[in-house]
């Protein structure tokens, strides 16, 4: 894609998490294979998924959250030189404080961890009757399935969320979990079963 090497490299000189390029290919499959057509993702960085999804279909309509402002300001840039500023909307909030009141075919999420069913819960009213959640980073390197791995405190706090997140999605009984560990680092695709309005 053009100029995304560009954005990679910026990624890994910054040390900014971006999906993998597995994951990538497994989400942009996803989308062409269900026909997404409006997109909220939770954790924009520097746009870097936000570009390679709205390129897939000038069809595309992303709304993108981003909580650090110059992680924004910076996705705000890549967009425009992308020239796809009339797809993608990026919003500077706490994604826990945006009330969109429209629906998605898909809600991409990638940003704080141990948040992630906070973030299901809290936009489950904005999922599409045939929509669904795309989640990133459930092995989260290895350490969810492995804690030995790390012997930093918080990771190991931060990866049992993730491991209680994977069990609750796989057996809640009002939702259809398909979950991927060996596609890049850990995903999930998640849906609401019919009749299904709320979360217990």
């Amino acid at each position: 894609m053009n100029g995304m090497n560009e954005l990679e490299n910026y990624a890994h000189e910054h040390h900014v998490p971006i999906i993998m390029e597995e994951g990538l290919q497994f989400l942009l499959q996803q989308i062409a294979e269900k026909h997404v057509k409006t997109v909220l993702e939770i954790g924009t960085a520097i746009g870097y998924s936000a570009i390679c999804m709205a390129k897939l279909d000038p069809a595309i309509r992303i709304d993108t959250l981003e909580i650090d402002p110059e992680r924004y300001a910076k996705a705000q840039c890549n967009i425009e030189k992308q020239g796809l500023s009339a797809q993608i909307s990026v919003y500077l909030t706490d994604a826990l404080e945006f009330f969109p009141t429209k629906q998605y075919d898909l809600i991409f999420v990638d940003a704080a961890k141990s948040q992630y069913r906070r973030y299901m819960e809290h936009f489950i009213k904005n999922l599409a009757p045939n929509g669904f959640y795309f989640f990133d980073n459930l092995n989260f390197h290895g350490f969810v399935d492995d804690p030995s791995l790390t012997q930093n405190r918080s990771t190991r706090q931060m990866c049992a969320k993730i491991k209680r997140f994977r069990e609750w999605i796989q057996n809640d009984p009002g939702l259809n979990t398909c979950f991927y560990p060996q596609i890049g680092d850990g995903i999930a695709v998640v849906s609401v079963k019919k009749g299904q309005n709320m979360i217990e």
